[in-house]
């Protein structure tokens, strides 16, 4: 049997966005156990400090084809690194670090080493997700606390003092957000 070729596209396009954009996966039930608990500690809604993860650091997907945060992420100077280790990512950052670079965003919740580096610690607890996830907590409570309005809070996370950039990485995140409690 022949297909047209727009009805192939067609076809191709609906694999390519149920690899992409899997529904499974999106609902409250997906954001795993210690997102919520750490959120709870600091009274912080699961959901967006896990939106705020995959905006940061989401890599891929896993073998159900549901995108995770990836807790050996690095972003210098703009460009993201996705490593297969907390040791590999160590290893990378501590060159990065050597080689004079200071603003490194780094783990789960992308914390800056610049801005952050007193509350990060070192550069391998840094790199532990539980830790990072706090102190990423922590920032956007805080950002919380200045804006008294989540959504506000969020930008603060991105970009405290640019509106414009705040503004626009608030819209991503926003986009998970409502991905995560679409089917909740």
């Amino acid at each position: 049997m022949k297909i047209c070729p727009t009805l192939r596209k067609v076809v191709w396009l609906g694999v390519a966005f149920g690899i992409v954009l899997p529904t499974v996966g999106w609902s409250r039930e997906s954001v795993p156990a210690g997102y919520q608990v750490i959120a709870a500690d600091y009274g912080i809604p699961y959901t967006v400090l896990y939106a705020i993860a995959l905006t940061e650091s989401a890599a891929g997907t896993n073998d159900e084809g549901v995108h995770r945060p990836w807790p050996w992420t690095l972003n210098v100077a703009g460009r993201g690194y996705f490593y297969p280790s907390r040791e590999a990512a160590w290893t990378a950052l501590n060159t990065f670090i050597a080689g004079g670079e200071r603003s490194i965003d780094i783990g789960l919740m992308q914390v800056n080493w610049r801005f952050h580096q007193d509350k990060l610690g070192d550069t391998w607890l840094a790199l532990e997700p539980y830790h990072n996830l706090r102190v990423g907590a922590l920032i956007l409570r805080h950002c919380f606390e200045q804006r008294r309005d989540w959504w506000a809070g969020v930008g603060c996370y991105h970009s405290p003092a640019n509106m414009v950039r705040a503004q626009r990485y608030r819209a991503r995140v926003v986009r998970h957000w409502r991905q995560l409690t679409a089917n909740g």
